[in-house]
């Protein structure tokens, strides 16, 4: 069946979105170093990452904006025996980077364990058809296989999301798999050995802490890249910018692209608040809750897209900005507000040319 925008995917995986880059890579790539079992090379796969053009003239769409060398090392980690955790505040692009850092060396991203409270260690090592093992008994045809027992099987990489949320006695089941590369089977008697290519790319959230740190012996078998928030006001403007375009062509949404202005002022907005001082230094202020993060800016942007496009007229302006907004610095309903409007008065009030948003602030938050 054909596929239309009723039947069309809501999210592609990486390897379908960018297969088009990522056979160009493969074309261009045939004579550098490869670890056993990866699709690209170390330098393609940051390349994909990062961006660049090709001899060919190929232009690679950056998927991370930032340092270099922190992707470089990322990628030299998982060509070794230890597991890749990546750490960082909410919204800064881990799971987006492990995502993509799967869809290149291993060509598919979909093996996925997602941390929670109630993550069991049937998750990460393997569980039973019941109605087969009341039938035949412990058999291989018996067992289900989870993301991790079949990358070791094919050799490819496993993403592991919010590894600190999982119980602690969960996470150490990762030990063995880390250290040894296998994966022991007691009740078959027999084990899984880890094929070349397996490897683990974990993310965590540095918030965190205390929630179910690590032990000291799981900790020594990742090497920790911390993903940092955007150095500079023009990267994060850029990042919301990039991300925005390419998620209102996804979700389809009949609306022009939104004025640098506008996105220039959230990323300005979610900066100072952040910092707890003004870009000019010298008013400072108080911070609220919550992270304020890339990411929140993006998921920002978006609502103010869709208010734009279904209630408005298409164009973004300050009305369909404000809501979105609002919510995302309002996560204690007491605390922020109070940060809030003393923030929309002091410097939002102030500012040539923020009238609209200060009129549009203030009438959603009262």
């Amino acid at each position: 069946m054909p596929t239309t925008p009723e039947t069309a995917v809501l999210r592609p995986h990486a390897e379908d979105v960018y297969a088009e880059e990522l056979a160009a890579l493969r074309a261009a790539d045939h004579d550098r170093p490869k670890p056993p079992n990866w699709h690209l090379s170390p330098w393609a796969t940051v390349t994909y990452l990062l961006g660049g053009k090709l001899d060919n003239g190929f232009k690679i769409e950056p998927k991370y904006i930032g340092q270099r060398r922190l992707m470089e090392i990322a990628v030299a980690t998982l060509a070794t025996d230890r597991a890749l955790l990546l750490l960082g505040v909410p919204g800064t692009a881990k799971s987006w980077v492990s995502e993509h850092l799967t869809a290149a060396i291993s060509g598919r991203s979909d093996l996925l364990v997602q941390g929670t409270a109630g993550t069991s260690e049937d998750a990460i090592r393997y569980s039973w058809n019941y109605a087969r093992l009341i039938a035949e008994g412990p058999s291989l045809g018996a067992l289900v296989p989870s993301p991790l027992f079949k990358g070791m099987q094919e050799g490819r990489l496993v993403r592991l999301e919010e590894l600190t949320r999982i119980p602690s006695d969960v996470q150490d089941t990762l030990i063995t798999m880390l250290s040894e590369k296998v994966l022991p089977i007691p009740e078959l008697s027999t084990e899984v050995q880890a094929v070349s290519g397996f490897n683990i790319i974990a993310t965590a959230n540095d918030r965190d802490k205390g929630v179910n740190e690590l032990s000291s012996a799981l900790r020594r078998r990742f090497n920790t890249v911390v993903l940092p928030l955007p150095t500079s006001a023009d990267e994060e403007v850029r990042i919301v910018q990039t991300r925005v375009e390419k998620q209102g062509k996804a979700l389809q949404l009949p609306v022009e692209a939104p004025a640098l202005e506008q996105i220039s002022r959230l990323v300005t907005i979610f900066r100072e608040l952040r910092s707890g001082v003004t870009e000019n230094g010298k008013t400072k202020l108080k911070s609220p809750s919550g992270t304020l993060s890339t990411g929140e800016a993006i998921s920002v942007m978006n609502s103010g897209l869709a208010l734009a496009a279904y209630f408005g007229d298409g164009s973004l302006r300050a009305h369909d900005l404000a809501a979105g907004l609002t919510g995302a610095v309002l996560k204690d309903p007491v605390q922020d507000r109070t940060v809030w409007l003393e923030y929309l008065e002091t410097v939002v009030k102030e500012r040539d040319g923020w009238k609209d948003l200060y009129r549009a602030c203030r009438e959603v938050v009262e």
